[in-house]
């Protein structure tokens, strides 16, 4: 309650910090007035998804400083990711800049100057620079900032308080060089909730840094070298909610006294860190605690029963995965932890006869995962688990022995039996899995299907047959009699698929598939009808393949539905908007990683997604992916190249930086 109270109270601060969206946004009108807003040289402007803020991108432009002429005063995001500026001038003071992005430049501090203007200020990433020295009062007139993003600078050694930013709710210094925090570190940011300090140095904790953050409720601190940290260093943290404590060297910690004061813990990871055994009475008083992950560790004499077992009568989920136990699990390792949903065993070698005794304990559970557990038949125990929605069994050397064994998960949902060194399955696998929605058979040399494997299957929407060796596509006679399935997604990946040359790749009985994985198929060609009987696609990736000139895609003639396609990393040099004139609902097209020659199809393609589909995020690559707090935040860049005749010019291009520097007559 009290957690749901502060982010309602923060959600109203921000409303009174910003105000109702003026008549100037609400419209759609220009800083100008005359149908035009004010945007730099260098930079592309923009509304954002609901034509409602403007968007200033000068990402990757090459740029020293920021293009202060120009700007519009109405800015909302000013997008200056993959620059080469080493120095902020001060803000105009009428700005009303919400978002401020400089990830990956060329920044060595951050002074008080820079920011006194920036009022309305909510959001600021510095990630990726060269930041050694912040004024501790460099944001001390910014009174709405909650996020700031600072990670991957390499600051200098940091004597009494970091920040004078009470607003503070979000504070990123992961991999900084931090080596120590000193008692007043976050003396005046104590309202922050979230605080990630992971991959940094710190080699032990003393107490004092998190005593003034009595708010805070998740907490990383992964991969810092740790050895040690203090029993007092969590005496006042009993909201924290979150602690993730992965890939440190924590095998000497005094776990109860550490773990003692959060009482509120719900989620722990400890997750890589050296352990090989915890006490009985560590978790004794994380009563609270749901989510324990201990993978990756060389548990190999656990006591599950008395540190598990015992304890956490609230756990939901358990990761144990790769944590080489040795002793085999007795039948009272879980008679207690009754409410478990989801247990993770992958990579434990496990006997089919202990995990029977064991799962009849587990009547809850929804999710199972034994991947590569070195199980050459499956425990005897599916009866009990009437909940068990999910299952995972991939990486075993199975047989078809253990079939039958699989018949009584009737709720089963999602059935990964992937990599199983499996030749044949019988058409009788699946006769009692009519819940079944997802089932993956990959890396088992299949070649063909058996007639009737699929008949029982009747709510089947997911299927993958991932390089499984199959030459054909799928026979219409693995569904039977049905003359229609209800498969929506499927996977063919990596198979030598021989597609026919005339006439659909697929049965009619899958003309409701909207989703296809086609990727890694050595195709060089498909002929216009070859999907004329799966219509209803919306997604279809037909990545790293061999298919080259615009006569190769008039299959999208036939795919009026199409919203995702993916034509990364084949042998496209060229390609214009007409293809794609039949797809009218296309939200993305993938065409990175093709060699493209850069000329004035460059610019047809971004004038269409720019102008006629009214979002330039339609071309996978032409804009970073997500602004969102934590994000990566440069672009998975489209590219060309010149002409090899051409002279004077550097090889690659980006698509953006090829339309600013172009003479191509552009679409006004």
């Amino acid at each position: 309650m009290a957690s749901a109270m502060a982010v309602l109270l923060m959600a109203l601060s921000i409303w009174l910090l910003i105000g109702p969206i003026s008549a100037y946004n609400e419209f759609g009108l220009s800083d100008s007035g005359n149908g035009e807003y004010d945007c730099p040289e260098d930079c592309h402007c923009h509304r954002d998804s609901v034509r409602i803020s403007l968007v200033t991108d000068c990402s990757e432009s090459n740029l020293t400083g920021v293009p202060h002429d120009g700007l519009s005063r109405n800015v909302y995001l000013l997008d200056m990711n993959g620059n080469n500026v080493e120095h902020l001038a001060p803000f105009p003071p009428d700005i009303k800049l919400r978002s401020f992005q400089i990830a990956h430049n060329r920044l060595t501090e951050l002074a008080y100057d820079s920011f006194a203007n920036l009022t309305y200020l909510l959001d600021a990433d510095f990630s990726y620079n060269r930041i050694t020295k912040v004024d501790p009062e460099a944001f001390r007139d910014c009174p709405g900032l909650i996020n700031l993003e600072l990670q991957h600078n390499p600051l200098s050694e940091i004597q009494g308080p970091f920040l004078n930013c009470r607003p503070l709710k979000y504070l990123d210094l992961s991999a900084c060089g931090i080596r120590s925090l000193n008692s007043e570190f976050f003396q005046n940011t104590s309202n922050i909730i979230k605080l990630y300090l992971s991959n940094n140095p710190l080699g032990h904790i003393e107490p004092g840094p998190f005593d003034h953050l009595t708010n805070l409720e998740y907490l990383k601190l992964s991969n810092c070298s740790l050895t040690s940290i203090s029993p007092e260093v969590f005496r006042d943290s009993e909201n924290l909610r979150e602690l993730e404590l992965d890939e440190n060297d924590l095998r000497s910690l005094n776990w109860n006294a550490v773990l003692t004061p959060l009482v509120r813990l719900e989620y722990l990871n400890l997750r890589k860190t050296k352990i090989t055994n915890l006490p009985g009475d560590a978790f004794a008083k994380n009563r609270y605690l749901t989510r324990l992950v201990l993978a990756d560790n060389e548990l190999h004499h656990l006591d599950v029963e008395s540190t598990l077992g015992h304890n956490l009568h609230n756990l939901q989920s358990l990761d144990l995965s790769n944590c080489h136990l040795q002793d085999r699990l007795s039948e009272e390792a879980f008679r207690n932890a009754s409410n478990l949903r989801d247990l993770n065993l992958n990579g434990n070698p496990m006997f089919a006869a202990d995990l029977t005794v064991v799962l009849q304990h587990l009547p809850e559970l929804h999710k199972l995962s034994l991947s590569n557990c070195k199980l050459r038949r499956l425990p005897e125990a599916f009866e009990n688990l009437e909940h068990l929605q999910e299952l995972d069994i991939s990486y075993n050397p199975l047989s078809d022995a253990f079939v039958h064994l699989l018949n009584p998960l009737k709720s089963l949902e999602y059935l990964d039996m992937s990599y199983c060194n499996l030749g044949h399955v019988g058409n009788n696998t699946f006769t009692l899995m009519t819940s079944l929605k997802k089932l993956i058979m990959s890396g088992n040399m299949l070649h063909s299907l058996e007639e009737g494997l699929f008949t029982q299957l009747t709510r089947l929407e997911s299927l993958e047959l991932n390089d499984c060796g199959l030459k054909h596509p799928i026979d219409p006679k693995v569904f039977g009699d049905r003359p229609y399935a209800n498969i929506i997604e499927l996977k063919l990946s990596k198979n030598p698929l021989a597609v026919p040359k005339e006439g659909p790749l697929l049965p009619d009985q899958l003309s409701g598939v909207e989703i296809i994985d086609l990727s890694y198929c050595d195709i060089g060609r498909l002929h216009e009808d070859v999907f004329s009987d799966t219509r209803n696609l919306t997604t279809l990736n037909l990545s790293n393949n061999k298919l080259t000139g615009a006569d190769n895609l008039t299959f999208l003639n036939k795919l009026r539905q199409l919203e995702h396609l993916d034509l990364s990393n084949n042998s496209l040099s060229t390609i214009r908007p007409r293809v794609f004139h039949f797809n009218p609902r296309l939200l993305s097209v993938n065409l990175m990683g093709n060699p493209f020659v850069c000329n004035c199809s460059i610019a047809e393609m971004w004038d269409w997604a720019l102008k006629e589909k009214n979002d330039l995020d339609v071309l996978v690559g032409s804009q970073p992916s997500q602004y969102t707090t934590g994000a990566v935040k440069l672009r998975k860049t489209l590219s060309c190249s010149y002409d090899s005749k051409e002279t004077n010019r550097n090889l690659v291009r980006t698509w953006a930086k090829y339309i600013r520097e172009s003479q191509c007559h552009r679409s006004s």
